[in-house]
């Protein structure tokens, strides 16, 4: 089987050194790969699942309304976010998922955040989608720049999230970063970070975000964007196999 992870950027990712870590530990006959696709060229993809030369993509920036056109069958995940990021092929068709649902999850879940604390999701994208359709069992507050983005995101997903100005935080809350801020070095507003209960930055790159350096000075608990990315290759990669994923041994290979 081939799989790959689809973007532009994609070198960065460390998808194919997660996913193939799983694909060893348990004997699967697999290979994971980055595939570069300009923005304007995901037909190309939609080629190579509909003819057999890739059993299976996760869908990374600029392409997740791409593939959310694309696909054939969309999961519930997938309806409620407007985004996909994982591809599969079922009998033929193209089914597609939001596994970065699960990816939140899976961050929100590590110790010493509080399981009960309202949320603060920053962002209107595909990835704020995935936040708030993650925690919809909190009280939950979103902010933007424009907040008419916001409002269209709890729309669609028919959440009561309460709007809040770009730039001021909510106390107590978990901060979700749900947007590209960090990816590069670019920080977040003045004290959004110092007012919350956590921090949660579905970003990561190669050094550690300011945001994140904010938070661990803070003393705040926080999980950085790696957390998400291994939450949601845990998911895709059962989607992909059938088999529960190895965490130990894909863990393993995010760290390394």
């Amino acid at each position: 089987m081939k799989f790959a992870v689809v973007g532009d950027p994609v070198d960065h990712s460390r998808s194919p050194a997660i996913h193939n870590a799983g694909f060893s530990e348990l004997g699967v006959d697999a290979v994971y790969h980055h595939l570069l696709v300009a923005h304007n060229a995901f037909d190309t993809v939609v080629s190579q699942l509909r003819d057999g030369q890739l059993n299976g993509v996760n869908v990374t920036m600029p392409h997740k309304k791409n593939a959310y056109a694309a696909v054939d069958i969309r999961t519930d995940r997938a309806l409620a976010t407007g985004a996909v990021n994982t591809i599969t092929v079922d009998d033929g068709q193209l089914v597609g998922d939001n596994t970065d649902v699960a990816g939140v999850r899976y961050s929100l879940a590590k110790p010493h955040m509080a399981t009960s604390a309202p949320v603060l999701i920053l962002g209107a994208g595909g990835a704020a989608a995935a936040a708030v359709v993650a925690t919809t069992d909190r009280v939950q507050y979103g902010s933007a720049r424009t907040l008419a983005a916001v409002e269209s995101v709890a729309a669609r997903i028919d959440s009561e999230l309460h709007t809040v100005a770009w730039g001021e935080g909510v106390a107590g809350a978990i901060l979700i970063n749900a947007t590209p801020l960090g990816m590069h070095g670019e920080d977040l507003p003045t004290g959004i970070i110092e007012s919350s209960s956590g921090f949660v930055d579905m970003t990561y790159g190669s050094d550690r975000s300011p945001a994140m350096g904010r938070a661990f000075n803070a003393s705040i608990p926080a999980v950085d964007g790696t957390e998400m990315l291994l939450g949601q290759a845990l998911e895709a990669f059962t989607r992909f196999t059938g088999h529960p994923a190895p965490e130990r041994a894909m863990r393993a290979a995010l760290a390394g």
